[in-house]
């Protein structure tokens, strides 16, 4: 097969090296889900990836067998133990040659009673079995002495030469030359698994042994230089040459020296120095810079790789890892300054950037052992940030003082997105601006964090304070809270995170100068709608408020283009990092733009940063009022209630032009109602009678008759009740009955709101039903030629504004009262829409006998008293009309 391979890579050669090929061939492999498909359809996929047409090239093999696995699956036999398994383990005649070696440190019942706790840590393996479980057993009981059997009949075995492809059960026997790091796969199943290849020599060759994840602790008395041999493996074709792959019940066993079959084993280290290309080595050599994993794209698949650095007494290398290899920086806990030892690093030569020729290590089958191995210190130099200056390759520690979100952009060379981050470097001489590059940005870096940067790039930045910034690049180290640093940096790098500290809203008053940059947490308290703006180059932009408070105050927020497009919700917790302050005439606002971070907290976050709860902060920062209780002169209050009147959206033109909105409402509580003006926005929600409302920071004032209104503005949230304020709230039916008294017309007073009044219309008044109202400022007005002509504003107009007018007198047993009804109620009471009686009137119709036919109606009203001066009398502005009738 290694010829037919071989062939195929002469057809794409021109392309990629053989080395890639072959990295290319182990990635199809574990996208098949097991390493151990065949290499002769892993090359041609390989071709396939790159757009050669493989189909004339290898013909598909006739007959060929359905694809093997590593291990057999379960004969009858096999099957039975396995239901024995389920039950518990039995002795059979295996697992009696397996406690033998244990018998006088443990009694049978033990012994498989500690092979059923192995099965239960096992649960998810699925390559493990009976003959597994007791090896287990073994192995944590005794360290097992080599055995001379080599001279024994049944472990009489071919020599490496003279094995064949196809070959199934068969034992093997070799030097132990190298052992791989085991490396992990995931089946198509989505099953996990792990294998680990073994290099093995006698006299007569070479070959590859394969363990998988159910073999791989047989390994574990087993190292470099022993003499072993393997039961029950099957002999198959490998890209090297031929592999022996170990099944479930392959056992391994060391054997005696005997340089008569298997050459000597001598581990030479070679000094970094002395490497030649094309060659495969062992180094000792201390971990010097381990740079960040790195994603690539090839053919529409992703692979990773890693550069570590390495360095002896001799000089430096770089050390590649490739993909599922890059794991083992993880599982090692692989860390600059440990020492380790490598055993059969692949060298190579390559052409650097700069077009030098250089030596470089890859990590393939070899082994990577972390130990205290005898290699010269390195001192890692560290420059103080205020030393910096144009130089490549410089390192420095320090905290994350400023972090920007990530940042993508188009590459000019190709088209294609990148992404870059800005972070601020401190300690205790300066701070330097960092920017990440690609997968750099994914790192999990937060603000405080301790950083160790080695192997920077500073360059001349004039947009920065420091007119310095550090570039990082693809072998440059990034370690986030690093724990060897001495206690001494340690404390002055903790020093330097105490600064950082969020600012207390309350203490945001104090700041007397635009464009500082501070961070703050809490909760958000009310968020208003999305408003647009025109920029000066024509461009919209949006804006939007929000505000926020800790225990010690609130602040607004002006959230600028993306920033306001997010979903924010009252009683959220976020924690903002660099908003801008913004001085206004007598408040000091915070302005959130792209390089303002706002980072939502979960609940449990909010609580470690003693974030209050939102009703705490509401009780903290605000006054709970009744209606009855409210004053035009109080801020910063909340009131709760119910709506109980709900009054139609009304358009207007602002001074500039503009259309406004506004509408009123009743809310009522237990000791009152109060009339609510919502404008623009708000006054085109969606809302109900009977719906329960929190009002929160309305500005409240007097209206035409004297009574207290409360104005929802930028500054008040219309919020809805927590449930526990709903279990104060009395019931709409409750509200109505507690709001709307029943009163005899003798007994009314000039302050009673919502009375309920009974009456007989006495006295209709129909001189001028009809008023006509300047649009502009709302004065009367007169036709003249054709057009109106305000005399209060000298506005000039072409349509009034109507204002349908019915002035009544109502009297019940104990007194008369004056009541005029509008607009609304005038319709009703007549039974005629405004625009219908205008028309009548303008085409010189009168309906002043509609009007008459009123007098002697009975009608149940809704109304407040006031005290008409002019008169000297109370009378009545009615609000709602309950009944009428003759």
């Amino acid at each position: 097969m290694q010829e037919e391979i071989l062939e195929l890579y002469e057809k794409i050669k021109d392309q990629i090296s053989q080395e890639q090929f072959q990295v290319e061939m182990n990635e199809v492999r574990e996208s098949f889900g097991l390493d151990f498909v065949d290499d002769l359809d892993c090359a041609r996929e390989v071709l396939k990836n790159h757009g050669i047409d493989v189909s004339s090239i290898v013909p598909q093999k006739e007959n060929e067998a359905t694809e093997e696995l590593p291990f057999e699956i379960s004969s009858d036999d096999d099957a039975g133990e396995v239901n024995q398994e389920e039950q518990g383990f039995t002795m059979t005649e295996e697992i009696q040659e397996k406690y033998d070696k244990v018998k006088d440190l443990i009694t049978e019942e033990e012994f498989l009673s500690r092979m059923n706790d192995f099965k239960s840590q096992e649960v998810d393996n699925p390559f493990m079995n009976a003959s597994g479980f007791a090896d287990m057993v073994v192995g944590e009981l005794i360290t097992e002495e080599v055995e001379v059997v080599s001279e024994k009949p049944e472990y009489a075995v071919d020599t490496i030469d003279k094995l064949e492809e196809g070959s199934k059960d068969v034992t093997i026997s070799g030097r132990v030359i190298s052992i791989s790091n085991p490396r992990s796969f995931k089946t198509r199943k989505g099953q996990n698994g792990e294998v680990c290849n073994v290099e093995l020599k006698d006299n007569t060759g070479e070959i590859r042994a394969v363990f998988w994840t159910q073999n791989i602790k047989l390994l574990k008395n087993i190292k470099e230089g022993n003499i072993i041999q393997i039961k029950n493996v099957d002999i198959k074709d490998g890209f090297s040459g031929l592999e022996a792959n170990l099944r479930p019940r392959s056992t391994v066993k060391q054997l005696a020296e005997d340089p008569s079959k298997f050459p000597e084993y001598e581990e030479t280290i070679t000094d970094i120095a002395d490497i030649k290309p094309d060659t495969k080595v062992n180094v000792i050599a201390r971990i010097v810079r381990i740079p960040t994993i790195r994603s690539y794209e090839k053919n529409g698949k992703e692979g990773k790789v890693a550069s570590i650095e390495l360095q002896d007494a001799s000089g430096k290398i770089s050390y590649t890892l490739w993909n599922k290899n890059v794991e083992l920086i993880d599982s090692l806990k692989l860390e600059d300054g440990d020492t380790v030892k490598i055993i059969q690093a692949q060298a190579r030569e390559r052409i650097d950037r700069d077009g030098n020729s250089e030596i470089s290590l890859t990590h393939w089958d070899g082994r990577i052992i972390k130990g205290d191995f005898d290699v010269p210190e390195v001192e890692q130099e560290f420059t103080p940030i205020a030393d910096l200056s144009e130089q490549k390759d410089v390192s420095i520690i320090g905290i994350v003082s400023r972090l920007q979100d990530v940042r993508t952009f188009t590459r000019k060379t190709d088209g294609n997105e990148g992404k870059l981050r800005n972070f601020d470097v401190r300690d205790v001489t300066g701070e330097i601006r960092v920017t990440l590059w690609g997968d750099d940005t994914d790192l999990p870096i937060k603000k405080g964090d301790i950083v160790k940067i080695i192997g920077g790039d500073v360059r001349y930045d004039e947009y920065t304070q420091s007119q310095y910034s550090m570039n990082t690049n693809f072998n440059t180290q990034i370690t986030i809270n690093p724990e060897n640093l001495p206690i001494e940096e340690l404390d002055e790098l903790e020093s330097l995170k105490n600064e950082l500290r969020p600012t207390p809203i309350g203490e945001i008053y104090t700041i007397d100068d635009d464009g500082i940059e501070i961070d703050v947490v809490g909760r958000i308290l009310s968020v208003e709608d999305i408003n647009e703006f025109q920029r000066d180059d024509g461009s919209v932009g949006i804006v939007r408020s929000v505000l926020f408070a800790d225990e010690s105050g609130k602040v607004r927020l002006a959230l600028w283009n993306e920033r306001a497009q997010e979903d924010y919700k009252v009683g959220d917790a976020y924690q903002i990092e660099n908003a801008r302050t913004r001085l206004g005439m007598y408040s000091v606002d915070l302005n959130i733009g792209t390089t303002s971070r706002v980072i939502k907290l979960s609940e449990e976050q909010a609580s470690a940063r003693f974030i209050p709860e939102l009703s705490t902060l509401e009780k903290t920062l605000y006054d709970y009022k009744k209606i009855s209780d409210l004053d035009e002169d109080d801020q910063d209050v909340i009131v709760i209630g119910r709506i109980i009147e709900l009054y139609e959206v009304r358009k207007f033109d602002r001074d500039n032009g503009d259309e406004g909105f506004v509408r009123n409402m009743e809310v009522a509580d237990d000791t009152g109602s109060l009339k609510v003006v919502l404008w623009d926005d708000d006054a085109k929600k969606e809302f109900e009678v009977g719906q329960p409302i929190k009002l929160q920071n309305p500005r409240l004032s007097l209206d035409m008759d004297n009574r207290i209104e409360a104005n929802v503005n930028r500054s008040t949230a219309i919020l809805e009740p927590s449930e526990s304020e709903l279990e104060k709230l009395p019931s709409q039916e409750e509200l109505m009955e507690a709001i709307y008294v029943s009163k005899p017309i003798e007994a009314l007073t000039e302050d009673d709101t919502n009375v309920c009044v009974t009456g007989t219309i006495k006295e209709v008044f129909t001189q001028r039903t009809i008023l006509k109202k300047c649009p502009n400022c709302r004065a009367n007005v007169e036709e003249t030629d054709d057009e109106y002509i305000c005399d209060n504003c000298g506005n000039v107009f072409d349509e009034p504004d109507y204002i349908l007018m019915i002035p009544t007198r109502i009297e019940d047993d104990t007194g008369e009262i004056q009541v005029t009804f509008f607009d609304n109620l005038a319709e009703e009471l007549i039974g005629m829409k405004k625009e219908e009686i205008v028309s009548l009137v303008e085409d010189g119709y009168s309906i002043e006998d509609k009007i008459e036919d009123l007098n002697g109606q009975t009608i149940e009203i809704i109304a407040n008293v006031s005290f008409d001066e002019y008169n000297e009398e109370n009378r009545l502005n009615p609000k709602k009309i309950l009944s009428k009738y003759f």
